[in-house]
């Protein structure tokens, strides 16, 4: 990529922050709008679930093959494809007939989306190669999901209210034509100098190991946790599991490179977006029901709820890349541990639904927390890596936050339709969201605990070490890559 003007940087960047804007706000606003698709629909807690985590779960199965492609073919084209087949998806989800539809057609918009927040990332990270002005740009694009999670649940609660859920999904419509437009004008093409070639066994290996673990913990509350078909499921993602880790080594250029995590600060960034997405999937997920079902709630005032925890995230992203670009990541991912897991422990063991003071006090913890953690999960995934790799290694870290999203929705509604299966569901429903709430309390002291552990003096020797090893393997290949 040439060098840019820093006018024409920041131009850049507001064009990637529009892809995040919509994949986001999509995310925000269908939270909002779950209680009346169940209406509308007949669905059960299995059934909204999956219009979660259907998109979740294809994003994360083509997350990485998307960087790669993008490292390969070219991130620009590859963007534009994803903006477009994203757009395409919210068209069909706005007229989806029944569940199932809507299932299917979300998983077309995920197909778009894969190729958006990873290649998007890769073209910020080859925009901003200074690492001060890096962290500060990744901080700009962590604050906007805190600008979706405000807006989201307004827009989309007013648009519920007014017009019916299905004009959720009209939103995404003019900012993805907008963005092809401007992507077209605007953003240089770039590729990797060396980019890795098609893995196509290591990509079925990722969807059924994903696909599979996601069915079976939606299904088994309804299904039973011994029955032969989650019995099945289980055994085929342990399968696949042990799949990736023997196939993925042997090849020169895998789907998954292994070798990433050697280095501490990059696995643990990977931890700790799991727990971090976990967390808010669960989070978001057990709220709009609640403030719905059981609050009898309007979705414009559950919106206003929320609105709390929306604003703290605005403010703390930008906050948070400016103390990483200064002093590290280790002081944000400490307060976002901390803040996360006392927000699980306040609902777990005070009963935060009491009293509005207490719930507006667990949703400003939760907005402190999550609006920490963001920003210093992408700049440790994309900074300890060689530069022409960062399609790679952004999208596993985008990879690593939609497996945490779709496994927050999956275990955390499990829990729920659980404990609410025996009795009436506006009755049950804060009994039953108990230990939900605790296990977001763990992610939290996960992320205290890891983040705290791999961003010292050691960590970043294991990264630089880590990086020396990539540059060299890779420099070594080039010569007979090329002759082949």
């Amino acid at each position: 990529m040439p060098e840019l003007t820093h006018r024409r940087q920041l131009l850049v960047l507001a064009i990637c922050c529009m892809s995040l804007l919509i994949v986001s706000l999509d995310n925000t606003v269908l939270n909002v709008a779950l209680p009346s698709m169940r209406e509308e629909l007949d669905a059960s807690v299995a059934g909204m679930q999956w219009t979660l985590d259907a998109y979740t779960l294809v994003l994360a199965s083509l997350l990485m093959l998307a960087g790669s492609t993008a490292d390969r073919i070219g991130r620009r084209r590859v963007f534009q494809a994803g903006l477009a087949l994203f757009t395409l998806g919210s068209l069909l989800c706005s007229l989806a007939p029944n569940l199932e539809s809507l299932v299917a057609f979300r998983m077309v918009q995920a197909a778009g989306g894969s190729m958006l927040n990873p290649v998007a990332m890769s073209i910020i990270t080859n925009t901003f190669t200074d690492p001060r002005e890096r962290a500060r740009a990744i901080g700009a694009w962590g604050g906007v999901v805190g600008i979706s999670m405000a807006a989201g649940p307004l827009v989309g609660g007013l648009l519920v209210d007014s017009v019916g859920w299905r004009s959720i999904f009209w939103l995404n419509l003019p900012v993805g034509l907008a963005a092809i437009l401007l992507t077209w004008l605007y953003i240089p093409e770039s590729r990797a100098p060396k980019p890795r070639r098609p893995d196509p066994v290591g990509q079925l290996l990722v969807i059924a190991l994903l696909g599979s673990l996601t069915y079976a913990i939606i299904e088994a509350p309804s299904a039973g946790w011994t029955s032969p078909l989650i019995l099945g499921f289980s055994t085929l993602a342990v399968l696949s599991l042990a799949g990736l880790l023997l196939y993925e080594p042997r090849r020169a250029e895998p789907l998954i490179d292994l070798r990433f995590f050697r280095s501490a600060p990059f696995s643990g960034a990977t931890v700790i977006a799991v727990c971090a997405f976990a967390s808010l999937g669960g989070f978001l997920f057990l709220n709009t029901l609640y403030l719905q079902d059981v609050r009898g709630l309007s979705a414009l005032d559950a919106g206003l709820y929320m609105l709390p925890m929306a604003a703290m995230t605005l403010v703390c992203a930008p906050l948070a890349g400016r103390l990483v670009g200064s002093r590290g990541p280790r002081l944000p991912l400490v307060i976002a541990g901390i803040a996360m897991g006392a927000t699980g422990v306040l609902f777990a063991a005070f009963e935060a639904e009491s009293s509005d003071a207490m719930l507006f006090a667990g949703y400003v913890l939760f907005g402190l927390g999550f609006g920490m953690v963001n920003t210093p999960i992408t700049n440790t995934a994309v900074s300890g890596m060689p530069r022409a790799q960062a399609g790679v290694a952004a999208a596993v870290a985008s990879t690593s936050r939609q497996i945490g999203q779709t496994l927050g929705v999956a275990v955390i509604g499990a829990v729920l339709a659980a404990g609410v299966s025996s009795t009436s569901y506006a009755e049950g429903f804060v009994a039953a969201s108990r230990p939900a709430w605790w296990v977001i309390a763990g992610c939290g002291l996960c992320i205290l605990v890891v983040g705290a552990l791999t961003s010292g003096v050691w960590a970043r020797e294991t990264a630089r070490r880590t990086a020396d090893r990539l540059e060299v393997r890779d420099l070594d290949h080039t010569p007979s890559t090329a002759a082949a």
